[in-house]
This record gives structure tokens, sequence and C-alpha cells, in this order.
């Protein structure tokens, strides 16, 4: 299980989020705690009004409101009443069993999960402190949860390698401004949570494998010198459907100036992961010895690695970009190696010889694991200078390119003629 905590200052937003989820069909409340009448009769504003009760006895703590996700893996089938269940241990682990609570379950993803909505001011006006809630409080509940219901836990190599991201359903833009709006906002709210991305383009390269594309507009135009964000669904060849919708105006406020903290905060964050996925890609590598584009992106994404390829108008590849969905990473292929730029993935996917260009016959042994036939053992030897490839290929990283100084040339000291 993945249990997810988000911190807000607006506990109608929370609200309305969830129950526009409900009048789509696309989640049901199925628990209502510390709410008086029956669930079926609960109109928004009594729900609403229950909270706002409690936050209004403390009006000084305006971050009051909890949204928490509780996630589960693709195999695991959860009734209403487990989920129930599984929700009032969990609540009542990080401290907030007393509190009014309301649990919504979701069928909006591949996976089955959990909203709860609540609030931290307590019935005699005192808040319970959210400082560190994710890290102290719900990582132990969350491991509690899973011992006690016997759920796939979070650590395992099971739930940490599944695409858990539903893509966006295009038939339902059909149907307006407010189903484009909610189909766009359910990629965003995960991607945007969850990968780890350190360019405008990055994102896009992950927002496309869900159907989702962000744009800034033109760089002359208003929108773009004012940082300006929009989304709109796209279909499989990168075409836009329906109305695109401001980015200020979806719940979780994915705009510019929100995108620009991401970003430098994923520099961090994803360094770890990176020679995880040149491994990856290495292997793919060394299984064939030669690629169609079709063969390279299919033997990637059985590795749960999406690769994106930027042409320009000729058709001619400058950009590579790998979307990893196991570690939730996105890489540029220069900032992983030259191997995996987009000159190397153009010989790559042009040329049988791809690897042979770095090698030349004698001492060294490489297997390449053709499809559909038996394995053949190639026997070069390695000139100097190729120990680049090698350095590459264990996942070293090396400087691209190494720039050419240019001496300038002395100027010649003619003199006066008299």
């Amino acid at each position: 299980m993945v249990a997810r905590v988000k911190i807000g200052k607006s506990i109608r937003g929370i609200l309305n989020y969830n129950e526009n989820k409900v009048a789509e069909g696309e989640a049901k409340l199925i628990l209502a705690s510390g709410f008086a009448g029956e669930i079926e009769q609960m109109t928004f504003m009594n729900k609403l009004k229950r909270f706002e009760h409690l936050t209004q006895l403390k009006p000084t703590v305006e971050t009051n409101a909890l949204h928490i996700s509780l996630n589960f893996h693709s195999s695991e089938q959860i009734s209403n009443s487990k989920m129930q269940e599984i929700a009032i241990s969990y609540m009542g682990k990080i401290g907030f069993g007393d509190q009014p609570f309301l649990v919504y379950r979701h069928n909006d993803a591949g996976h089955q999960h959990l909203h709860i909505a609540t609030t931290s001011i307590q019935r005699d006006g005192e808040a319970i402190s959210l400082h560190n809630i994710g890290r102290e409080k719900s990582e132990p509940a969350r491991k509690a949860v899973e011992k006690e219901f016997g759920l796939v836990v979070a650590e395992s190599k099971k739930l940490q390698q599944e695409v858990i991201i539903k893509p966006a359903d295009l038939d339902k833009a059909k149907y307006g401004r407010s189903s484009t709006k909610r189909q766009i906002s359910n990629v965003l709210a995960a991607v945007f949570g969850e990968y780890k991305y350190t360019s405008f383009n990055e994102l896009n390269a992950v927002l496309n494998q869900f159907n989702v594309a962000a744009d800034r507009g033109k760089e002359d135009t208003e929108m773009f010198a004012n940082k300006g964000l929009i989304y709109s669904l796209i279909d499989k060849n990168g075409n836009k459907i329906g109305v695109p919708i401001k980015a200020s105006s979806f719940y979780n406020k994915p705009t510019f100036r929100m995108l620009e903290k991401k970003i430098e905060k994923n520099k961090e964050k994803r360094k770890p992961y990176r020679q995880d996925l040149i491994k990856q890609i290495n292997m793919v590598f060394i299984k064939y010895e030669s690629f169609t584009e079709a063969t390279l992106k299919a033997e990637l994404r059985k590795a749960n690695t999406d690769l994106v390829l930027r042409k320009n108008d000729l058709g001619r590849l400058y950009g590579t970009t790998f979307v990893d969905h196991k570690n939730k990473v996105v890489f540029n292929g220069s900032d992983l190696g030259k191997l995996f730029s987009a000159n190397s993935i153009a010989v790559k996917i042009g040329s049988s010889d791809h690897l042979r260009s770095y090698l030349e016959p004698e001492t060294n042994s490489i297997t390449y694991l053709k499809p559909k036939s038996e394995a053949t053992t190639h026997t070069y030897l390695e000139p100097s200078g190729t120990g680049e490839f090698f350095k590459e290929l264990l996942g070293r990283s090396e400087p691209d390119y190494i720039p050419r100084v240019r001496r300038k040339k002395k100027k010649r000291n003619r003199g006066l003629t008299l």
C-alpha cells in the first residue's frame, strides 16, 4: 500500500475534488465517520458545514485541511467493507481517529484506491500538529496497516515496478470542458506527485504517455512572458483534443511557477536513480545487433521505460528522453551519457553495426542475444581510445565532448613606413 498525505488550506477544495468525482461516476462515498445521518441523504453543504464548524474554532490556523490517498496494488481486490476497516485503522494510527472524516472509493485509475478528507482542528479548538506527519505518523501507520490486513507492501518489487497512472480517456473529452478537466486533473495529480523531472520538456515527456500535454505558448506571446500554462488532452499523434484548461483552474494548482519549484527539488531527488536507468537501457542495447525504432521502444517498454524521440520537420532526430516508470524519473539522453544521446540513438536504429563501430576484431568477447535465434559470440580487439564505450556501458559518465581551444594569432607589427 502506498499512502500519500497532502496538507492544505481549503477543506472546500478537497470536498469539491472528491464530490466532482462522485458526480461523474468515478468515485463513491463509502464512509462518513463522525457525521450524523445517512450517507445517501448528506448534501455537499452538510459535509462542508461539519468541517467548517471545527475550523472556525481556531481561525488562526490556516493550514488545517488534510487530503490522504491510500493506494493498493492492481492485483488486490478489496471490498468496500475492507476499505472502510483499512481507513478507520489508518486514521486511528495517525491520531485522527476521533476526527470527522469522509472516505471516497475512486475508480479512475488502474489500481484500487481511496481518498480521505478531514481537518486537523479538534472539537476543543486545539489543532493536531501536521509537522512531518508523512514521515513520523503516516509511514509507521502504513506499515502497520499492511501487516494487519495482509496487503502488498510499498517496498516490495511487485508494487514499485507497477505503472499505476491511468491514461486520460479521450472518448470522454467529447462531453465538454468539465469532463476534459477531470481527465487531465487525474493525470496531473499523479505525475506531479510522483515523477522527478528537471525541465518543462521532461515533464511533457511524461504527460504525453498519459494523453496530456502542457503548453506555454509561443515565446513572443504574452502568456509565455507572464509564465502562463495550459493543459490539453492529446491523441496518439500529439494532436490536441477538446478545450485547453488553464493551470490555475486545477485543484492542485500545477502552474509554471509551481513547476519551477518542483524542478529545483527534483534535480537532487532523481540523482540516485541515474545509474539504475543506465544499466536498464544497456541491458536492452546489448540484446540485439540492430534495432528498428519500434523494436527499441518495445524492448525498453518491457523494462518499464518509455523512449521519447524528438524530431524536426524533416524527420531528423535531435533529442531523446527516457521515462523510467519503475523509479518515476525522467532523463534526457545527453544527461545519461553520449551513448544515449540523439546522435548515438540515430546510429543504433539506422545501422546494424552500431556496436562494431567502437571495436575491431580479436580479443574481447561480447554476446548478443538475437530474437528468435541462438546467441552469437563475436570476438573483437579493443583498440586504444575505445575505453569510452565501456565506461558508458558500465554506467560511468564522462564529458560528452572536449572543447577545442583556438589559439589567437599574434598580430604582426609591421612598424611605420617613413
